[in-house]
């Protein structure tokens, strides 16, 4: 599947220009497949997004017949450096619960592989949770926040701290690995007909790939004439956008791990922003999903951040500016560097976002009174240091100006059914802030590398009740 290239008119706020988006998908030749087997027509490699990063998930291979799914079995095929957990016939190239005779046989990997891994970061990719699916103009303040009289110890997880990169570094954090797998037909594939391939030892590489849902969004650039920055971005538009509707957007802003990489970093870096333009979200809450690319650090422990910070919230507003966006359903939120961004942008423009989910962060609790006023969910893990004392020190600030903070410590390796109802039991407080903390070495499974800090997003993503919580918001 070839990535399409999009144009995007002008805003009278920017510049919104569409950019190249071909990262991901092989470019080889199908005819190198065919050559190979005179019954393959070409092989697709198929990926998701987890928690922790997109990942190599399945191979799609196209035959010249319909075959009987029946006849498979997971020692059909052989995946250089994988395991095959499933595999059965399908009419299209796609995921199923259940197979159907069809052209195409879907080999399903194991997602816990090492080579799985298309996300890597310094840390390594590890392995996370995953969820079900693993995505008008406003007033602003004038105001601008003030800087903190002293700097907090390291964040760790993606690196934003003392002695590591500081506001404007432009050093990647993470690496986006191609999609591509070779396979070999090790036992007999039986068309409808009856017809039996016989086992082949020859190699099928994959020369095309689909990547779910990361495929849905669309690539673009932003020049912002206020600051003289530009910004590329990812943007989801709901699938039946009517401009005669009005629609909620939610802006996912990513950690620093994701720094200056390809456009698509903030899609496959993990769930942050995919999950909100997963089949199910849109189901229940139609929504645009708006994921800038940072070229640099935006903010770091001085907490005064470079001029994208005010260039991601004019973009929101051009963004908002140019669909049938509804003004009073604007969310924000973000992981590590985006979770302070989030923080920071709800102090600097008070009346930008109706709700925000802030995931791993901090700000100087000096200034944090205006988010007394605000709709927040909060998660952290209690063992990363920086962000759990970080948070209760702004949630303690909002508690002494009047403001209902509701309160819950989770496990971090809690079932989809446990966290449901801690969301539930969350909402029960009815408070307009909800704080929840992940009980501490819950967060990172055994020998994963991956810190407690970072492992915070791979989960909380995962949550849907939050994000329901989120979208029932209004400014």
């Amino acid at each position: 599947m070839e990535r399409r290239t999009f144009i995007a008119g002008a805003a009278a706020a920017g510049t919104l220009a569409a950019v190249g988006c071909a990262v991901y998908s092989a470019t080889a030749d199908a005819d190198e497949t065919r050559q190979k087997t005179s019954h393959v027509r070409s092989a697709t490699a198929i990926t998701q997004v987890f928690g922790d990063g997109q990942k190599l998930v399945a191979v799609a291979v196209e035959y010249d017949r319909v075959i009987d799914t029946s006849s498979l079995s997971t020692s059909t095929f052989d995946v250089s450096d994988r395991k095959v957990t499933k595999v059965y016939a399908n009419t299209k190239a796609a995921l199923a619960e259940k197979g159907r005779d069809g052209r195409y046989v879907i080999v399903e990997l194991s997602p816990d592989d090492k080579a799985a891994a298309l996300w890597v970061t310094q840390q390594g990719s590890g392995t996370g949770p995953s969820d079900s699916a693993s995505a008008s103009s406003s007033k602003s303040s004038t105001s601008s926040a003030s800087s903190p009289s002293a700097s907090a110890s390291s964040s760790g997880g993606d690196g934003v701290g003392v002695g590591g990169p500081k506001v404007g570094d432009s050093t990647p954090g993470g690496t986006i690995v191609a999609a591509k797998a070779t396979l070999t037909q090790k036992g007999t594939v039986t068309t409808a007909d009856r017809t039996r391939y016989a086992a082949d030892s020859t190699t099928l590489t994959t020369s095309k790939v689909i990547n779910l849902i990361v495929d849905d969004f669309k690539q673009f650039s932003y020049h912002d004439p206020a600051t003289g920055q530009t910004l590329k971005y990812n943007l989801f538009v709901p699938k039946g956008y009517d401009p005669g509707k009005r629609y909620p957007l939610v802006l996912f802003m990513h950690d620093a791990s994701v720094v200056n990489v390809a456009t698509e970093g903030p899609l496959v870096q993990g769930l942050g922003a995919v999950c909100w333009a997963s089949d199910a979200d849109q189901a229940r809450h139609e929504s645009f999903v708006l994921a800038p690319e940072y070229g640099s650090v935006v903010v770091d422990d001085t907490y005064k951040p470079s001029p994208l910070f005010d260039a991601t919230a004019n973009l929101v507003k051009a963004v908002a500016k140019k669909y049938s966006i509804d003004s009073k359903r604007l969310y924000a939120t973000g992981q590590s560097m985006g979770a302070m961004m989030t923080v920071g942008l709800n102090i600097k423009y008070p009346d930008l976002f109706a709700a925000s989910f802030v995931v791993a962060g901090q700000w100087p609790s000096s200034q944090a009174k205006p988010l007394a006023e605000k709709k927040l969910w909060i998660v952290v893990s209690q063992d990363d240091d920086k962000s759990y004392s970080g948070e209760n020190a702004i949630t303690k600030v909002i508690k002494a100006e009047g403001t209902k903070v509701g309160t819950a410590v989770w496990d971090g390796q809690s079932t989809a059914a446990q966290f449901a109802a801690d969301v539930r039991g969350l909402e029960k407080q009815k408070a307009p802030v909800n704080y929840a903390s992940f009980q501490a070495g819950t967060t990172v499974k055994s020998g994963s590398g991956t810190s407690a800090h970072m492992g915070t997003w791979h989960i909380a993503y995962t949550i849907p009740g939050i994000r329901d919580w989120i979208m029932r918001q209004s400014g």
